[in-house]
C-alpha cells in the first residue's frame, strides 16, 4: 500500500519541479512553490480526482490563509483517509507552517499514492475547475482563488511578457522589438533556467542527505543520545536569528564532560 512506503522509497526523490508540474497540469493551477499547497486544499482535490465523490468538496476552503482554516481542510483530508483506511499520518502542525521540505515530502507521498490508483491513469471526465467552483453547490470565492493561483504562472491577457499594456501603447509595440533584442533576451532566459536547474539539483542532493541524517536520528538506539538531540535541534530550527546551534553545542559539551567524568 502506498500509505506505508518507506522514507528511502524513490517517491521521495521526485523533484520540486516535477511535483509542481504534476499539480498544475492535473488541477489546472499555477503554483510556483510547494508551500503554496500548505492549506491542504490541493491534497483534498487530488483525492477527489482519484476517488470521485469521496471528498465533500463543499467543505474544502481554497482561500484558506489562517492556520485555523487550513486545519479544517486537513480534517476533511483525514476523514477521507479514514474512509479509505489509509494509515498515513498527516503532520498538520508542520504543514500549516508552510515549511517547504515538509510540504514537498507530503506531496511526494501523495503523488506516489495517486499514481498507484488505477495505475496513475487520470479520469478524463474530471473537471478540476468546475469541482473547485461548485463542489456540489456554489461556494463564494472559489473561482476567484483559482484565477489568482493561475495568475502566479501565466501572464495576464492584454499584456506583453506579463507586464500590462498602457492605454497609449501602440498595438504594433511587439513589431518594433528587433530580432536581435529577442535573441539576447532568449539567451539570458536560457542561462537563468540552466542556473536554476543546477541550484535545484544541488538543493535536492543536500535535502536527501538531511533526510538520511533525520532517519538515522530516529533509530531507537540513537534517538535519546545527547548528540542526536543536538542534531535534531539544528535540523528542526525555523528561526535563523535565534539559532539553536549554541544550545546544541552546549548540550554536546555537557555530554562530553559527563562521559569524561564517568571515565
Amino acid at each position: 500500500m502506498a500509505a506505508a512506503i518507506g522514507m528511502m522509497d524513490g517517491a521521495y526523490f521526485v523533484g520540486r519541479n516535477e511535483i509542481l508540474s504534476w499539480i498544475n497540469t492535473t488541477l489546472q493551477l499555477g503554483l510556483s512553490r510547494v508551500e503554496e499547497a500548505a492549506s491542504g486544499a490541493v491534497q483534498c482535490q487530488m483525492m477527489d480526482m482519484v476517488h470521485p465523490g469521496i471528498v465533500p468538496m463543499h467543505k474544502v476552503n481554497f482561500d484558506a490563509k489562517t492556520e485555523y482554516d487550513m486545519i479544517q481542510n486537513y480534517k476533511v483530508l483525514q476523514e477521507v483517509f479514514n474512509k479509505l483506511k489509509l494509515d498515513k499520518h498527516i503532520e498538520v502542525n508542520r504543514l500549516v507552517k508552510g515549511r517547504p521540505l515538509d510540504n514537498l515530502e507530503f506531496l511526494q507521498w501523495l503523488k506516489r499514492y495517486c499514481d498507484s490508483v488505477n495505475n496513475g491513469i487520470m479520469n478524463e471526465n474530471y473537471n478540476p475547475v468546475e469541482r473547485r467552483c461548485k463542489g456540489g453547490k456554489e461556494r463564494k470565492g472559489s473561482n476567484k482563488v483559482s484565477k489568482s493561483l493561475q495568475a502566479n504562472s501565466f501572464p495576464n491577457r492584454g499584456s506583453i511578457g506579463g507586464v500590462p499594456k498602457q492605454a497609449n501603447v501602440s498595438s504594433d509595440f511587439c513589431e518594433e522589438i528587433s530580432a536581435r533584442q529577442i535573441q539576447e533576451l532568449s539567451g539570458k532566459i536560457s542561462d537563468l533556467k540552466l542556473s536554476l536547474d543546477n541550484m535545484e539539483k544541488e538543493r535536492d542532493f543536500y535535502f536527501s542527505k538531511l533526510r538520511d541524517i533525520e532517519i538515522l536520528c530516529q533509530r531507537p538506539e540513537l534517538e535519546h543520545l545527547p548528540m542526536t538531540r543536538a542534531i535534531q535541534k539544528i535540523l528542526y530550527s525555523t528561526d535563523a536569528v535565534n539559532s539553536p546551534l549554541p544550545q546544541a553545542q552546549d548540550l554536546v559539551s555537557r555530554s562530553t564532560d559527563n562521559e569524561s567524568d564517568d571515565a
